[in-house]
C-alpha cells in the first residue's frame, strides 16, 4: 500500500583511587581501527564545573551510578583517564549537509570519551561529549556549547526515550562558567559541556570520508568493525556478503527509527548523513522540534526553507541518506545486491509504522495493511481536525476501554461525526499485551508534551533566576510518561546527588 507522505568484560582499572570499578572498557574496540579514523585530543579546561543535570538510572547500566559529586565531575566534565583509551579521540568523518557535499567536517566540538558495556544486555556503548573543546575539525570554531543548547538536548533525549524512540541518552550536563557568543542566541550566554550515552557514534559520514578518500582498505575494516561490534550475526561473512548484508540490516533499523520519529510526532531537524548513525539511533539534537498539529510541510530548523527535512519527509530523507551510505559499499559489492538491499527500506517502514503508532495507543498489532491504513487514516483525520498531536495520542490510548479520556478532553467536540469511521476501527483492536491503563499518568487531565514554547519558558526560568525546578520538574514528567506508555527501558529510579539537578523519579 502506498505510504503517501509519511515516506515523502571488561573493567577499568583507574590509577585514581577513589573511582569504583565500573565496566567502562579497558581496552576501547574503537583503537582497534587504528588513526586513520580519529585524531587524539585533549579536553579543554574549564573555570567552573557546576553539575546540571546527572542521568543516573542511565548511569547505573555503566556502573557509573555510585560516584560523588567530585568523581562524577573527574570523569565527565574534566575528563581524566578517559576510559581504554591514551586520550579522547576525535572523530573524522565527511557528510551531506542538506544535500550538498562536504569534506571539511568531523568532530569539531566533542570526542569519544571513551567505551563501556551496558550491564543489562552487554552492548558496546559510546561515551561523547558536545562542547569539550576544540579539535583538529573544528574549522575556526570554539569548540563549546551553550547551556541552552544542553538543557535542549537533554529535553530532547528524554522526550524521545518517553516515547519509545531508540535515541541517545544524555547522560551528564555541567555549566562551566565561560561566556559565549553566538549569532542565534542572545549573547553572551553561558557555557555548559555534555556527555551523551550512545550505541555507536559510526555514522553513515564516516564511511563516506572513506569512500571520497578511496580507500577500500579503510572502509573493509570499518565494515569488519561495525558488524563485530553492532550486527554480530554479520561478523563471519566474506566482505562482498558483509556489505549487502549490513546495508539491508542498517536500513531496516533506519526505517523503524524514521517510523518512530513520526508516532512520537518529532522532527529532528537536521538529517544530514553525519547526524545517522549504523544503528538507527536516534542523536545528536539541534533544532528539534515536537508537532503542535499534525502537518506534514512542519520544519524544525528556521535555515530549511525548502522543508527538506520537514515532519512528512523524514522517511524520504533517510532513504535518500541510506543510498549514500549504499554507495560508500560499492568497492566491496556488487551494485545491483547493494541496491536490493537498500530495498527492505520501504517495507520495513511500513511495518514499522504501524508498529510505532499501535505501540503508543497502547492497540495490539494486527495485518500491516489494515494497520497502516489505520494509521494513515488517522493521521489524516488529525491534520483536518486540528487536534494537538500528544492530545490526540493521550485521548486515544487505550481505545475502547478508554472512551472517558475522549468526553474529558479539552478536544471533546473533534470527536464526532468527521472521526466516527476511524473511532470504530480504533475501537473494535485488541488492547496490547503491555497496555499499562491503571497507571496514574492516565487520570490526569493531559498528556506531558515538549513543545517550542514550553522548552523556551524553561530555559527562561535557568537563564534569569537559575531556577531549575521546571527542568527538574519536565524530566520526571516524561519518564511518568514513558513508564505509562509502556515504553520506558528501566523501572529502577535514579538517584539524588546532593547539590546536583538530578532527577529522581
Amino acid at each position: 500500500m502506498p505510504i503517501g507522505w509519511l515516506t515523502t568484560h571488561d573493567v577499568f582499572c583507574s590509577h585514581v583511587p577513589y573511582l569504583v570499578p565500573m565496566p567502562l572498557l579497558s581496552l576501547a574496540p574503537v583503537l582497534t581501527l587504528g588513526d586513520r579514523f580519529y585524531a587524539a585530543v585533549a579536553p579543554a579546561r574549564f573555570p567552573e564545573h557546576r553539575l546540571r543535570f546527572r542521568n543516573d538510572r542511565w548511569a547505573a547500566r555503566i556502573g557509573l551510578s555510585g560516584l560523588t559529586e567530585a568523581e562524577w565531575t573527574a570523569r565527565l566534565a574534566r575528563f581524566e583517564d578517559p576510559p581504554g583509551l591514551p586520550a579522547p579521540l576525535a572523530l573524522a568523518y565527511h557528510g551531506h549537509q542538506f544535500r550538498s557535499y562536504n569534506p571539511d567536517i568531523g568532530d569539531g566540538r566533542g570526542f569519544l570519551y571513551g567505551q563501556a558495556r551496558d550491564e543489562a544486555d552487554g552492548r558496546l556503548l559510546d561515551l561523547g561529549t558536545k562542547g569539550s573543546g576544540t579539535t583538529p575539525f573544528s574549522r575556526g570554531g570554539d569548540g563549546r556549547l551553550t547551556l541552552k543548547g544542553g538543557v535542549r538536548e537533554v529535553l530532547a533525549a528524554e522526550g524521545l526515550e518517553a516515547a519509545g524512540v531508540y535515541t541517545s541518552k544524555a547522560l551528564s550536563l555541567v555549566e562551566t562558567g565561560e561566556e559565549l557568543t553566538r549569532g542565534d542566541e542572545p549573547s553572551p550566554t553561558r557555557s555548559s559541556v555534555l556527555v551523551r550515552l550512545g550505541h555507536s557514534h559510526l555514522r553513515f559520514g564516516t564511511f563516506q570520508r572513506l569512500a571520497y578518500l578511496g580507500d577500500a582498505d579503510a572502509t573493509e575494516r570499518l565494515l569488519a568493525y561495525a558488524c563485530e561490534h553492532h550486527y554480530p550475526d554479520l561478523a563471519a561473512l566474506p566482505p562482498a556478503e558483509q556489505a549487502v548484508a549490513f546495508l539491508r540490516a542498517v536500513a531496516r533499523r533506519s526505517a523503524r527509527l524514521a517510523a518512530s520519529w513520526m508516532a512520537a510526532g518529532f522532527v529532528h531537524g537536521v538529517l544530514n548523513t553525519d547526524n545517522l548513525t549504523v544503528t538507527g539511533e536516534s542523536f545528536d539534537y539541534g533544532p528539534w522540534r515536537f508537532l503542535p498539529t499534525v502537518d506534514p510541510g512542519f520544519t524544525a530548523a528556521y535555515f530549511d526553507h525548502a522543508g527538506l527535512y520537514a515532519y512528512g519527509r523524514q522517511a524520504e530523507a533517510v532513504l535518500w541518506a541510506l543510498s549514500r551510505l549504499g554507495g560508500t559499499l560499492t568497492p566491496l559489492a556488487d551494485e545491483d545486491a547493494l541496491s536490493e538491499a537498500l530495498g527492505a527500506y520501504p517495507g520495513a517502514y511500513v511495518t514499522a509504522i504501524a508498529d510505532a503508532f499501535l505501540a503508543r495507543l497502547g492497540l495490539a498489532r494486527e495485518e500491516d495493511e489494515a494497520d497502516t491504513a489505520l494509521v494513515q487514516d488517522l493521521l489524516s483525520w488529525m491534520a483536518a481536525a486540528g487536534v494537538p498531536f500528544e492530545q490526540a495520542m493521550f485521548d486515544l490510548h487505550g481505545g475502547a476501554a478508554r472512551t472517558n479520556a475522549r468526553a474529558r478532553s479539552p478536544q471533546a467536540d473533534a470527536y464526532a461525526a468527521a472521526f466516527e469511521p476511524v473511532r470504530a476501527r480504533l475501537d473494535a483492536k485488541p488492547l496490547a499485551a503491555s497496555a499499562r491503563l491503571d497507571d496514574q499518568y492516565w487520570d490526569r487531565a493531559g498528556p506531558e508534551g515538549l513543545l517550542a514554547d514550553e522548552v523556551e519558558a524553561i530555559w527562561a526560568a535557568i537563564d534569569e533566576r537559575d531556577d531549575w525546578s521546571a527542568f527538574e520538574a519536565k524530566v520526571r514528567g516524561l519518564r511518568a510518561k514513558g513508564a505509562a506508555y509502556g515504553l520506558d527501558p528501566l523501572s529502577a529510579p535514579t538517584g539524588h546527588v546532593a547539590g546536583a539537578h538530578a532527577v529522581t523519579e
